[in-house]
């Protein structure tokens, strides 16, 4: 089964279970009197909604690309999570708001046997669907079932949370039923503002996963030539949807006809063994180990050696001809300036190499290499 189809079918049976779910409960909540479980019902329908929304985001989202969209539609299930977590803060917010009217004016809640009993079982099959539901978007990398999965296990425990406000109420008289039902509520707007972090950080762009990173170098050191691999960039187009570019470094005296073997052999490679589409790979010249450029290399390294914010180095070449050094150095993004750090680090290199045109360049520290 595809990766849209199992979408869908997995949004199909979070509608149905939360529909069944929230008639149960807004029954049980009329006939009790109590507003926790009349807002648990709330919050099913909610979560119904939001098994809608992912199934139609699932299918948007697997429309072909276009002329106007050439990376195809996979962003918007980014949106979805964004439009979830929305639906969820909109419902802590009313549930909040009914909780502190029943607080100011409190209902006396009346239990059955009968009514512990449906949300007992409600709570068992909220945790079975949960548990579903978060396996599979796991499995399928869908952050809309992901979401649903944690929202459902959530609803699990608040559920719980009303059989024991109900056998408080009938060991001790105790009504906890508005002063619970308000901290459902808080804890729905916290779920809900978690959700919508994330869909923000996703739509903003996020550091390439390490893993992924690592099995991408991985991939490529694979060829006997290749002895560097630099600067991996990957863009996101939506789950499972990654396209990429690497440096990589060959000997000097590699020919373009072989290195378009190359890039062709490992561009496949790392497909089939990562989901990455490489899109571009560039070519560092690696330096001969009997170089007089080696004395070079050594002296910057010592200067680098005095930040230890400094991650890499690489790209390093020597032009005698025309009297040039280019590098470049990626300074880790949590040092408290990298600009200074950066600049500190050519100023003393060009003091020790005043004949020289230096060619820096401050990469950023955007994969785990």
């Amino acid at each position: 089964m595809n990766r849209e189809k199992t979408i869908v079918r997995t949004g199909f049976i979070g509608i149905i279970a939360n529909i069944f779910l929230a008639g149960f409960k807004a029954v049980i909540g009329v006939l009790t009197a109590s507003i926790a479980i009349i807002l648990d019902a709330v919050n099913n329908l909610t979560d119904a909604l939001s098994s809608v929304i992912t199934i139609i985001t699932a299918k948007l989202a697997g429309r072909r690309p276009d002329k106007k969209h050439p990376y195809g539609y996979g962003r918007i299930e980014y949106l979805s999570t964004m439009i979830i977590s929305v639906i969820i803060l909109y419902a802590g917010v009313t549930s909040l708001v009914e909780s502190v009217k029943k607080i100011i004016s409190p209902d006396t809640p009346d239990y059955t046997p009968v009514s512990l009993i449906i949300i007992a079982v409600a709570v068992a099959v909220k945790i079975v669907l949960g548990l579903y539901v978060r396996a599979t978007g796991n499995r399928v990398k869908s952050d809309s079932l992901i979401a649903s999965g944690k929202d459902a296990l959530l609803d699990a425990v608040i559920s719980a949370s009303t059989i024991l406000a109900a056998v408080i109420f009938l060991i001790w008289h105790i009504s906890l039923e508005a002063w619970l039902g308000a901290v459902i509520s808080l804890v729905i707007i916290k779920a809900g503002i978690e959700m919508l972090l994330e869909g923000i950080s996703s739509v903003l762009g996020e550091r390439v996963d390490s893993e992924l990173s690592q099995n991408v170098r991985k991939s490529v050191l694979s060829f006997p030539e290749v002895s560097g691999v630099y600067d991996l960039v990957i863009h996101n187009y939506g789950p499972m949807r990654n396209t990429g570019s690497v440096h990589i470094e060959l000997p000097s005296d590699y020919t373009v006809e072989k290195l378009d073997l190359l890039q062709r052999a490992v561009t496949d490679k790392v497909i089939k063994e990562t989901g990455v589409m490489l899109t571009g790979i560039s070519v560092y010249s690696k330096m001969d180990s009997t170089s007089a450029s080696n004395g070079i290399y050594a002296d910057l390294r010592d200067i680098l050696a005095l930040h230890p914010e400094v991650l890499q180095l690489h790209g390093f070449s020597v032009n005698e001809e025309n009297k040039q050094i280019r590098f470049d150095v990626i300074i880790d993004f949590d040092a408290k300036n990298r600009e200074e750090i950066f600049q500190d680090i050519v100023s003393k290199f060009k003091e020790k190499y005043p004949t020289y045109n230096i060619f820096p360049i401050l990469d950023d520290d955007i994969s785990d290499f």
